[in-house]
């Protein structure tokens, strides 16, 4: 055990001086007491060869310069074990619920531990969200990091429900669970995830991880990482098929550009800190499979774009290091679309490993191809017609246009509680693409349209 002396605080940022040559390590954990009780510090850097720089867990409130602050020599550590599903906690792993404590199996360092690269293992395997536009278009397979891209006020909350409730491994009987982190949301929202999860009975295989608004800001910082390190150990050490959905990543990026600056920090783009892409990879890495281990993390990030600009630092970051995206689309948002997903936008990068003959079905790719293809043609019809008028576009514009409101209406627009079948999804897919001439179908073999090819098959699905 060492100890230090405070020599400056600076709102939660506190600098412990140490004598003797001892230096603790960066993300060390250090105590202090204050009237009584005792209060963590992080460290975040060295300041000269004797000086650490820490960030108070639990706000600055009653220190002062001179107070001993004690160095144990270890991290911060969060319980872990299968008993953390079902349940409800704070950034240390202390249950909020109002249950008892748990019964860890083990203590886990927040920070977890670098996966070896030659050890990780290739993702390949289909989860099921119940959700056309992800399962048929953007598909999310087990062990990736796929965020969704939204903006204030839109259905970002809904979908990672409605997500949570129904992913499942396809195929797979192995035990599927959800680690839930909410960074600096409103006591509103935290409730609507806390309700809805219970009213869908998906609550006992969920842990959830809540920062509220009100709590100290340095706890958004450690949320995901608490988060994750649950996650890792169900994942890999019980076999689990793990979800981790985290919200909002722009309230933790904002965490960090604050105490950035308190720190003294030379900004970079908008105020945020030069590491901030590091700092977000040592994150979204922390997902994925490892060679002879059942079990896989896969990271559904949210985040809320400024403004909703997509070249905000933020999601631009987070688009170097993720495996795709999911664009919410404000105007289908207003409109009354629900999931708004921006179908051009969207991308899944690991889409095509996951998909097709002995993943999902032979004709998955070629359709999901064409789906894309032809509703791109729509956009440019719906362009001309916004010069020109409707009336003056060709007949083969004028089936464009119909096709992108069949495809609007029932491909993306599903309701909250809909779970669709991948096999509905596809066949809805092939039925809206009997409302064009079979010859406007160059993405699809000609096998493959005598198979899935019916004519009159959306006549089935209703007039637009």
């Amino acid at each position: 055990m060492k100890y230090g002396t405070i020599t400056q605080v600076s709102g939660p940022v506190v600098d412990v001086a140490f004598e003797s040559g001892y230096l603790p390590k960066i993300r060390e954990a250090m105590t202090v007491s204050v009237n009584g009780t005792q209060r963590v510090m992080e460290v975040s850097q060295h300041v000269g060869h004797d000086t650490v720089r820490c960030i108070m867990l639990a706000g600055s409130e009653g220190l002062s310069r001179g107070m001993q602050v004690c160095a144990p020599g270890s991290t911060i550590t969060v319980p872990v074990g299968e008993q953390t599903l079902g349940r409800m906690f704070n950034v240390l792993g202390e249950p909020i619920d109002g249950g008892p404590e748990i019964l860890a199996e083990e203590y886990r360092d927040i920070n977890g531990l670098p996966m070896n690269p030659a050890a990780r293992d290739y993702p390949n395997e289909f989860i099921q969200t119940g959700i056309s536009t992800i399962d048929g278009l953007n598909t999310l397979v087990r062990g990736q990091k796929l965020p969704i891209f939204s903006g204030a006020g839109m259905a970002h909350n809904e979908l990672a429900a409605q997500m949570v409730r129904q992913a499942h491994v396809a195929g797979d009987d192995g035990e599927f669970a959800i680690v839930f982190a909410a960074m600096g949301v409103k006591n509103d929202v935290a409730e609507f995830f806390r309700r809805n999860f219970e009213e869908s009975g998906a609550l006992p295989r969920v842990a959830m991880f809540l920062n509220l608004a009100s709590d100290p800001i340095i706890e958004r910082i450690l949320t995901p990482r608490c988060a994750l390190t649950a996650a890792e150990y169900l994942a890999f050490n019980h076999g689990y098929h793990v979800l981790v959905v985290m919200t909002d990543m722009t309230s933790y990026c904002e965490a960090v550009r604050e105490f950035s600056s308190s720190k003294g920090e030379i900004p970079s783009r908008k105020g945020f800190p030069a590491y901030l892409y590091s700092d977000l990879a040592s994150l979204y890495e922390r997902a994925g499979m490892i060679v002879g281990k059942k079990g896989s993390v896969t990271q559904v990030p949210i985040l809320t774009m400024p403004n909703d600009d997509i070249t905000h630092p933020i999601p631009d970051l987070t688009g170097y290091i993720t495996e795709g995206q999911i664009v919410l689309d404000r105007n289908m948002d207003q409109s009354g679309v629900y999931p708004p997903i921006n179908i051009l936008s969207s991308l899944s990068r690991l889409m095509k490993d996951g998909i097709g003959e002995g993943y999902t079905r032979a004709d998955h790719p070629a359709l999901s191809n064409q789906l894309f293809a032809s509703y791109s043609k729509v956009q440019d019809a719906r362009s001309l017609a916004s010069v020109i008028g409707e009336d003056e576009l060709s007949a083969l514009d004028k089936q464009y246009l119909r096709f992108g409101r069949a495809f609007e209406q029932f491909f993306v627009r599903q309701g909250q509680q809909e779970d669709r079948t991948l096999e509905q999804t596809l066949e809805l897919g092939w039925a809206l693409l009997t409302i064009l001439p079979r010859g406007e179908l160059d993405r699809i073999s000609d096998k493959e349209l005598d198979e899935h090819y019916k004519e009159g098959a959306f006549e089935a699905l209703g007039e637009i």
